[in-house]
């Protein structure tokens, strides 16, 4: 019996090798199963899936998860000991009924808010009269790519055309006032200005390149949430300071969630830069972390003009700026609240916006929180927790200090 399951491992790895083998890296290489031990589990067949460096999910007759990879939890396939998609359990019914191989492509929501989505090609199969192996790959990249690249190239090279532009008139006015040192000292100024912005517009699209071809659930580790918003709040402090502003901090949660570090510093950055950019000086730029129902939300909230119901539909959009000839002022490339959105959705969170004209901006972003933090037991490390979400009340006063209340504190 035991042969018999390790051939239909293998066969069916190598199946599904020979469609997708030039996807796999070698992090997925070094993936090791979660440690769930099940009696009815054939021997052997633990240790063959360990080696296969793919996202697998062996089920139960009454589809129970018996085992799963970290992969399957990081892609948002499983939860807990469940199966989370209609989709794969239609799959494993099919399978298990007709007693064939079955290989489908599926859309998928990366967590419980259905913001983000992911897209796997899975293999499933039967390997014992009782058990169905499900193998995924993660195809998202793959089927995005070309759709990506055309839209970014065209949008790349409308925003860069205006710098370069501007850095060659500039150029040229001051070739032709060499004899005026004011003249030359106000172009070089305003050369320098430019300059500045496309070194920040370059280094956005670079950062916004590096998102979409990165597998956050290959790099996924446990993260302090709180960890996060200090790394954040101490990049901010220079911008903050230069326009007298006071950066405040509200709330502590004892949170973990499952991502990269680096990526949510980054995204935590840009919508407190944001804020920064957009509030008058001597004004207060609020912070505040929260959990609640499993949810890890970290709110971030200004005091600037607000925005239109119209550019709250918007403001998300790659390169959309509400004010194009401010955003030049102040240094805006029209790409950080793109980079939130494309980083907090691959974790398989939400960034959500609340503003009115004249009342200032609260954006925030949830995360679902890790598993298994209160028992300390380190095999359910790297599983979100599944858990629904409802939206904040929207706040209608401010503190003392001017700060919306949503999220602003714990």
């Amino acid at each position: 019996m035991l042969i018999g399951v390790i051939a239909g491992l293998i066969g069916l790895s190598f199946g599904m090798f020979g469609v997708l083998a030039f996807r796999v890296s070698e992090q997925q290489r070094h993936i090791v199963d979660v440690d769930v031990e099940d009696p009815s589990l054939p021997e052997g067949a633990a240790e063959v899936l360990a080696v296969l460096g793919r996202a697998f999910v062996v089920v139960d007759a009454i589809d129970g998860v018996v085992r799963a990879s970290p992969a399957a939890y990081a892609y948002g396939l499983v939860r807990g000991h469940t199966v989370v998609h209609q989709q794969l359990l239609e799959l494993t019914a099919k399978v298990r009924r007709d007693g064939v191989v079955l290989e489908k492509q599926l859309e998928l929501p990366r967590g419980p808010l259905g913001q983000g989505t992911i897209i796997v090609q899975v293999r499933a199969a039967v390997i014992t009269e009782e058990y169905i192996l499900l193998l995924a790959d993660d195809r998202t990249e793959f089927t995005r790519t070309e759709e990506v690249r055309n839209d970014f190239v065209a949008n790349v090279s409308h925003e860069l055309k205006t710098p370069v532009g501007a850095i060659s008139l500039l150029a040229e006015a001051l070739e032709s006032s060499a004899d005026d040192p004011e003249a030359v000292k106000r172009f070089a100024k305003r050369m320098h200005k430019e300059s500045t912005r496309l070194a920040a517009l370059v280094q956005d699209i670079i950062e916004l390149s590096r998102l979409q071809g990165a597998n956050v659930a290959q790099q996924s580790r446990p993260v302090d949430i709180n960890t996060v918003v200090s790394e954040a709040v101490d990049r901010s402090q220079l911008p903050a300071e230069s326009k007298n502003i006071q950066l405040v901090v509200g709330g502590h949660a004892a949170a973990m969630v499952y991502g990269d570090q680096d990526l949510l510093v980054t995204a935590l950055r840009n919508l407190i830069d944001n804020a920064i950019r957009y509030s008058p000086e001597n004004t207060k730029v609020g912070v505040g972390i929260r959990v609640k129902d499993g949810l890890v939300a970290v709110s971030v909230t200004d005091q600037g003009d607000g925005l239109s119901a119209e550019d709250q539909e918007r403001v998300f959009e790659r390169f959309y700026r509400v004010d194009a000839a401010r955003s030049r002022q102040t240094g805006g490339t029209g790409l950080g609240l793109s980079i939130v959105k494309h980083v907090i959705s691959n974790h398989g969170g939400e960034v959500t916006l609340w503003s009115q004209p004249g009342q200032g901006s609260t954006f925030t972003i949830r995360l679902p929180e890790m598993e298994g933090q209160d028992d300390g037991d380190a095999s359910d490390a790297g599983k979100p927790v599944a858990h629904t979400s409802s939206r904040d009340p929207r706040p209608q006063r401010r503190d003392a200090a001017g700060v919306h209340e949503q999220g602003a504190t714990a």
